[in-house]
């Protein structure tokens, strides 16, 4: 048996419908076993569609706001609740893991935010909160599951990063899993059909997922492929 397992995540599942096809084409052609779903967003429905009839595993992809970082500083694209208190972040995660259930038929099998929101408080302590109600993993936050955002084409100021979206690139951040479970963060689309500081790269890592050389790898390794809900996958 192999001493390390990889869940290959995509953030951002129903945000387009171009996001929801490089999400099906990167889990039927690629290695992605799991999607965290924004449930705010109109593709969201016909996300859930296609994930009802598919194996992945569907997490929510709690929704606070999106910033780009512009002129040496950190700016608001949008924001869901202005007003950050516990109150405001309990009563938004309430929301969206209603409509959530509503959407799926069943709850999450996991539970992340929008660019890493639930790093910070008060996001941080609604959503432990909602995944110690539920018995699932929080992103980053679960004794047993590591997180690796390596895959991911721009650095912390948003600068492009080409290499870490690359094949190699792919194939490196596998090479250095450790011991044990790893979620790796992705973020394909089969085009770029809305507005985001992180288009282009989701077609160049659509590309890199579904090589079969990655898949190549990571039977090389040994590494075995899984998702949040199902043991593992061939």
């Amino acid at each position: 048996m192999s001493d390390r397992a990889l869940i290959v995540n995509a953030d951002d599942f129903g945000r387009s419908i171009a996001v929801n096809r490089g999400v099906a084409r990167a889990h039927e052609e690629g290695i992605l076993t799991s999607a965290s779903l924004m449930v705010r967003w109109p593709a969201a429905e016909q996300a859930c569609r296609y994930a009802r009839g598919s194996s992945l595993s569907i997490g929510l992809h709690f929704d606070l706001g999106e910033w780009e970082y512009r002129h040496g500083a950190w700016r608001t694209r949008y924001e869901v609740i202005p007003d950050q208190t516990s109150e405001a972040a309990d009563a938004e995660v309430s929301r969206q893991l209603e409509r959530f259930g509503r959407l799926m038929g069943r709850p999450p099998t996991h539970l992340d935010s929008h660019q890493h929101a639930h790093r910070e408080e008060p996001a941080r302590t609604a959503l432990l909160q909602v995944g110690q109600r539920l018995g699932v993993p929080v992103r980053g936050c679960t004794e047993g599951i590591a997180y690796s955002g390596t895959f991911y084409g721009q650095d912390a100021r948003g600068q492009p990063f080409p290499s870490a979206i690359t094949v190699e690139g792919l194939i490196g951040a596998i090479d250095r899993l450790e011991p044990g479970v790893t979620e790796l963060g992705c973020h394909p689309a089969a085009e770029v059909d809305h507005d985001s500081a992180y288009g282009a790269e989701r077609i160049r890592e659509l590309a890199a997922l579904c090589d079969p050389r990655v898949r190549a790898a990571i039977v090389a390794r040994g590494v075995t492929l899984r998702s949040f809900a199902a043991p593992s996958r061939p």
